[in-house]
């Protein structure tokens, strides 16, 4: 297959690279259902040799644990009784690319399939979208995508983070730096060097800009076709954490960390012929077309449906605040930023952006979800309500789900997502969110301490 641009590279040029003794690593991964990438580090020499041509496995488990990599039970795919087998994973020659920050190391993203029959594991987060992705295409379209990816730095390393229990860390600012240049300059080394790692690994670099949390940040990046957008988002999530441990710092891309602003993720989308034709704006009447109304009001129809995709975690819905800039209201706005859904753009720029998504979002599969939900409004040739204007917050409209419980219940029950996604995919994820709440349950938070110890 051919690169996705000039800065990827391509199996020959890989192998070239090793043969030459340029690369002597090349990291195999996957994104497993947190969002993680997972996989090994395979010398150079055995990839050529062995792999390119025979593959590599992985144990299925990687789909079937929780955060902290225990084993639990209820997921269909892997348990004990399974055995705990065998993927294969899948080599895609598109992903190819080289990590600058780590001496002689390239990186190949990898699709998951069943030894026995070569069928994709269709609970796989990649699996997942490329389904979605082929319903798109079947209409003769293209998705395109980019992701807007918040995080916290602290001038701590990740051992003394943990010893400290995550408490009392120092920001790498101390005040509000939304868009501010001095608050930027300041944590620059870091920026610098994720920015242009990304840049030498295939991503295309906009910029970085200051947020409104004590030392929270954001990177840009291009949007791109939404498969390469997510491939791209878990290696830049990766990398950045290498990077800021390399300079004696840690990131967070938790979705709330503290009482301030959360971190969010918010996702850009917009339909294309396959051509470039486009599809969400009628040139000639300098207007949205009706298939893009029908896509938007099927995204808001569907959004506590497919929550548990957008939020995946306890932490996901303490952002959730009014007055914050992460959405409560199910409801779009034109260029409003306390709905859920804010329009942007006019002609090839024309856009939805998504504003549930925290840090902690999977990509694949809340862009999943967003196809699912805007084929699901074409279809069915949903109407679109009218834009709310002013503050959503305060406008009375539906609301977001507001804990994982709400979001699993609505998720469980969702003819859409099953029709969409199949009841194998939605009863694994739904097992995921039993797996969290039942962990977070049997746990004692150090707030109920604090306020319980003596005085209960």
């Amino acid at each position: 297959m051919e690169p996705r641009n000039d800065r990827h590279l391509s199996m020959e040029q890989l192998l070239s690279l090793i043969e030459a003794g340029e690369i002597d690593t090349v990291v195999v991964a996957f994104t497993d259902m947190q969002g993680r990438l997972q996989g090994k580090r395979l010398h150079g020499r055995y990839f050529a040799d062995v792999v390119v041509e025979h593959g590599t496995e992985g144990c299925n488990y990687l789909l079937a644990v929780d955060v902290d990599m225990n084993t639990v039970d209820g997921y269909a795919i892997s348990s004990w009784e399974k055995g705990y087998g065998d993927m294969e994973l899948v080599l895609d020659d598109r992903t190819i690319r080289v990590l600058t920050h780590l001496p002689a190391t390239a990186m190949v993203q990898c699709d998951l399939v069943w030894p026995a029959d070569h069928a994709p594991v269709a609970q796989s987060p990649r699996s997942i979208l490329r389904r979605q992705l082929d319903r798109v295409a079947e209409r003769g379209w293209q998705a395109l995508a980019g992701t807007e990816l918040e995080f916290i730095a602290f001038d701590t390393t990740y051992e003394a983070a943990h010893a400290a229990r995550y408490h009392d860390l120092t920001p790498a600012n101390q005040y509000n730096v939304d868009y501010s240049i001095l608050g930027t300059s300041r944590v620059e080394p870091l920026l610098r060097a994720v920015r242009n790692t990304m840049y030498d690994a295939g991503l295309d670099v906009e910029g970085a800009k200051g947020e409104c949390n004590l030392g929270q940040h954001e990177i840009g990046f291009l949007y791109a076709e939404a498969l390469a957008t997510a491939d791209n988002h878990v290696v830049y999530k990766t990398v950045a954490k290498e990077v800021a441990a390399q300079q004696g710092k840690a990131i967070t891309f938790m979705a709330k960390y503290n009482e301030r602003e959360g971190s969010s993720c918010h996702i850009h989308l917009s339909l294309r012929g396959q051509e470039g034709e486009l599809v969400f704006w009628d040139a000639d009447r300098g207007e949205r077309t009706a298939l893009y109304d029908h896509f938007v009001a099927g995204v808001l129809a569907t959004a506590a449906d497919f929550t548990l995709l957008y939020a995946p975690n306890i932490n996901s819905y303490k952002r959730f605040a009014d007055g914050s800039f992460a959405p409560t209201t199910i409801a779009w706005g034109l260029d409003n930023r306390t709905c859920a859904v804010r329009l942007v753009g006019r002609g090839a720029g024309a856009r939805m952006e998504n504003r549930i998504p925290g840090a902690d979002v999977n990509p694949y599969l809340a862009l999943a979800a967003m196809l699912a939900g805007g084929l699901h409004g074409i279809d069915h040739e949903l109407r679109l309500e009218p834009a709310l204007e002013g503050n959503a917050y305060t406008s009375g409209r539906a609301k977001v789900p507001a804990t994982l419980g709400d979001a699993r219940a609505a998720f469980v029950s969702s003819a859409v997502a099953r029709a969409a996604l199949g009841d194998d995919v939605v009863d694994h994820y739904v097992n995921m969110a039993d797996v969290e709440l039942a962990a977070y349950n049997a746990a004692v938070t150090d707030w109920e301490l604090f306020r319980g110890f003596e005085r209960l």
